[in-house]
């Protein structure tokens, strides 16, 4: 890797008392890093104990004074580098550590890495891409959802969600000769179950043929479209089934995006406002009016692509919702929170 910094890079590098920033350089080149450290003579029997994220050192010298050189020279998407997203900038992040004792203890040093670049004109993170994947069947559409991590960069780590917090959830329909398709969701109702019964205690969420009546309850609503088969429904968490395993049921509808109505829309309520809003063309808000009544079930222009619409449904879970007072005592799992698609 050259030796000039690659433009528009920022790093940023703190570290314990004990090593100085003159002992490590850092660049940060276009789609990768190179770090060199420099290891006292003493701490040369521990080379294998300095790592950049996951990854050890990729090359190790003794200098002429009998201090050690580790050299890092890895890609971004190595190491267990996280990449943020924030404002105008793509930002990656790790951590040069020293671990002298077994991994399970804490590194006796840290030393953050942080490289900032400019976010791309129109880039968006690729899992949001909703062609990426393979459609079951010919001309099959395959439906996911999942709960996003709060940068909304990737897919979540854990399932616990404090009280209060917003759960970002990602749908979706691989549409491959179908397209173009709108992607709406028609109901979500929250259940302590991952089935749901006759008889079964819900929350619901999102009512009314698309009506996002968490909204006017909380502050949930829905995000602003990356593609129209992908919607973001960005959801506060509520104390419905607080501590319990509690399972998100959603009817999905893949619809012709020229055909909105009554009963085919996205809305939410904004409060700021005080009226209902719809996602796809907010001059058309006039279709969810009806959300303070019962809408109409069927739309006037789309009868004759009723019988090519697509509704499955698709169960998100399990999440625990926790008091941020008791989540340090709940010793839940973390296990996936995908759906694992809904193939039609």
């Amino acid at each position: 890797m050259g030796t000039q910094l690659y433009l528009g890079v920022i790093v940023v590098a703190l570290f314990a008392t004990t090593v100085t920033n003159a002992e490590i350089k850092v660049q940060c080149g276009k789609d990768s890093v190179s770090i060199t450290w420099t290891i006292p003579s003493r701490m040369r029997q521990y080379a294998a104990r300095h790592f950049l994220g996951n990854c050890m050192p990729s090359r190790f010298t003794v200098l002429p004074r009998g201090e050690g050189k580790a050299e890092f020279n890895y890609k971004l998407d190595d190491c267990n580098f996280k990449r943020l997203v924030k404002g105008k900038n793509l930002i990656y992040k790790n951590e040069l550590t020293f671990r002298p004792r077994p991994r399970s203890s804490p590194a006796a040093y840290v030393y953050p890495i942080e490289c900032v670049y400019p976010r791309p004109t129109g880039w968006v993170p690729a899992f949001l891409n909703a062609g990426a994947g393979v459609a079951g069947g010919r001309g099959g559409l395959t439906f996911h959802m999942l709960l996003l991590n709060e940068q909304m960069t990737a897919v979540a780590e854990t399932n616990v969600i404090p009280l209060g917090s917003f759960m970002p959830i990602w749908a979706t329909v691989e549409q491959k000769s179908h397209q173009p398709l709108l992607l709406l969701m028609e109901e979500c109702v929250a259940a302590t179950t991952p089935e749901l019964q006759a008889n079964s205690n819900v929350y619901p969420i999102i009512t009314n043929k698309g009506c996002l009546l968490d909204s006017v309850k909380g502050n949930s609503r829905f995000l602003p479209r990356y593609y129209s088969s992908a919607i973001i429904l960005y959801l506060q968490s509520f104390k419905f089934g607080l501590g319990e395993e509690v399972y998100i049921h959603c009817k999905l509808l893949a619809w012709d995006p020229e055909v909105l109505s009554e009963s085919k829309k996205a809305c939410h309520y904004v409060k700021e406002n005080e009226r209902w809003e719809l996602l796809d063309d907010p001059m058309q808000s006039s279709m969810c009016d009806c959300c303070a009544r019962t809408c109409n079930t069927r739309s006037k222009r789309g009868d004759e692509w009723e019988s090519n619409g697509f509704r499955p449904t698709s169960v998100l879970g399990p999440l625990i919702i926790m008091d941020p007072s008791q989540q340090n005592a709940h010793n839940a799992s973390v296990v996936s929170i995908a759906d694992q698609g809904s193939p039609v």
